[in-house]
């Protein structure tokens, strides 16, 4: 199964245009390890050709009325939606998201983070009145957008939809591994009618074309999702022209468990989300942390839910689990794997390898380990992979302190039976976003991190805002 990509070409200034360089990379389908289609590979000179299109549009656009803009949103949202299912067969393919959830989730985030940013369209004021000053609120300007590949679709609009509806042009670079689903979401912005220049896509290597966005003069902002090594080099590339930089990095997010009649489901809810994404979720709760008396219980669940989860074909669906993204992801995870077995860490289920039956393509056991210490490295840095390490505390201040003794804090998770409990837990976590007892992402709240799982907000408003700049006009009103 392969994808059907008759433009392995780059978008700019409103069409696909042939690349200078006649090369063409294979997008390798993590399932088979057999490329599931090709794609142009960009130079410098076509990231130079992408930001001077955006620039040219930008003066139209960054003007342009609510209602123009609203209207190409609606435009893009039908587009979305009508070709949402080879939208999840491209993540399925490029990142091996099992069919379903690639359906289901996946490829609806663009309708999601599109159609939220239509309504922010309807009801956002761009000016504000304070005394005898009017504030405004206007586009940044050109901004490159670079995404990773464990959420290609969401990754893309949520930045996106919002500096476009800020008034901004983007220039977009994805992620080597998953540029399918990108190109298809291109092709629906095209569809939609945005004028030339205000949305370009170009397709390469990360480390030279992201290089050259972030350190480009006419570009005003970077938008960067992915490890906290890459967005310090990003945020190094663009600092000699001070530009705005949002960045949405690591994260090794902590599960905190009370003791009370929750636990139990608790524990299998946990592991499953864990595994969720084959584990390639910042915001994964990849460290769930137990009451030292119930660790003997949190094993006995999270065994069970590891054996039951069946990892195979995505497009099989059966299928709860598909492979990790690529053979560089998995060998990062099986070093991981080696790396806790040496530790000490209790190996509860799953281990090196492959599962069972599975001879070809980049699939990972779901691998839990128990009784880990805070201090190991398994407990500390960010595997991206289905990996779950359970941490006994002994009180509700231990498993604070063993929460926030993280580099990171991109998010957190509390599960209590009582609500008021979890809410004063929640307020002492130091990290950008906290999910009490199963509460699922909320698209128009805030998204992002404290410490080094980056800086800025993405979604909602707060996502829009960082595509503005904030002019104060004094003596406006005489």
């Amino acid at each position: 199964m392969t994808f059907d990509t008759t433009k392995a070409k780059h978008f700019i200034n409103g069409a696909w245009v042939n690349p200078r360089n006649e090369k063409r990379r294979e997008v390798i389908n993590p399932a088979t390890e057999e490329a599931a289609g090709l794609v142009a590979i960009g130079t410098v000179e076509e990231i130079d050709e992408a930001v001077s299109a955006a620039r040219k549009a930008f003066s139209a656009w960054s003007v342009s009325t609510r209602e123009e803009r609203t209207a190409l949103f609606g435009r893009a949202i039908e587009a979305l939606q009508r070709r949402s299912e080879e939208l999840a067969r491209a993540v399925s393919l490029e990142m091996g998201s099992p069919y379903e959830f690639s359906k289901n989730v996946q490829a609806m985030c663009g309708v999601w983070h599109m159609g939220v940013a239509l309504e922010l369209l309807k009801t956002y004021s761009f000016e504000e009145k304070m005394g005898t000053t009017m504030v405004f609120k206007e586009p940044i300007g050109v901004c490159a957008v670079i995404t990773p590949w464990n959420w290609p679709v969401n990754q893309l609009a949520c930045k996106v939809a919002p500096a476009l509806a800020a008034g901004c042009t983007v220039v977009v670079k994805p992620a080597d591994i998953s540029p399918l689903s990108a190109i298809i979401f291109a092709e629906c912005i095209e569809e939609a009618g945005f004028p030339p220049g205000v949305f370009n896509l170009i397709t390469g290597p990360g480390a030279v074309l992201g290089s050259a966005l972030s350190s480009h003069p006419d570009v005003d902002m970077v938008s960067f999702t992915g490890s906290t090594a890459a967005g310090i080099q990003v945020a190094l590339d663009a600092a000699p022209t001070v530009k705005r930089v949002s960045q949405e990095l690591g994260g090794k997010s902590a599960n905190i468990l009370l003791d009370d009649e929750s636990f139990a489901d608790a524990v299998a809810a946990g592991t499953a989300s864990c595994f969720s994404n084959s584990g390639q979720t910042c915001v994964a709760p990849t460290r769930m942390l137990v009451p030292e008396h119930r660790m003997a219980e949190a094993i006995t669940i999270a065994e069970r839910v590891a054996l039951e989860t069946i990892v195979g074909d995505p497009f099989d669906s059966m299928s709860s689990m598909g492979p990790v993204a690529s053979k560089k992801q998995f060998d990062a995870v099986q070093r991981y794997i080696q790396i806790g077995m040496e530790e000490g860490a209790e190996l509860v289920a799953g281990g090196l390898g492959r599962p069972e039956g599975l001879s070809r393509g980049f699939y990972v056991k779901p691998t839990v380990f128990a009784n880990v210490l805070p201090e190991m490295r398994i407990a500390r840095e960010e595997i991206f992979g289905p990996i779950l390490a359970i941490i006994g505390y002994k009180s509700e201040d231990h498993a604070v302190h063993i929460a926030n003794d993280s580099v990171f804090g991109l998010s957190g998770y509390v599960t209590a039976k009582n609500l008021t409990q979890a809410r004063v837990i929640a307020k002492r976590l130091r990290t950008g976003m906290v999910h009490l007892n199963g509460a699922a992402p909320d698209p128009f709240a805030p998204f992002g991190g404290y410490k080094q799982s980056g800086n800025g907000r993405e979604w909602g408003r707060f996502g829009l805002e960082e595509f503005l700049e904030t002019k104060a006009v004094m003596g406006y009103e005489g």
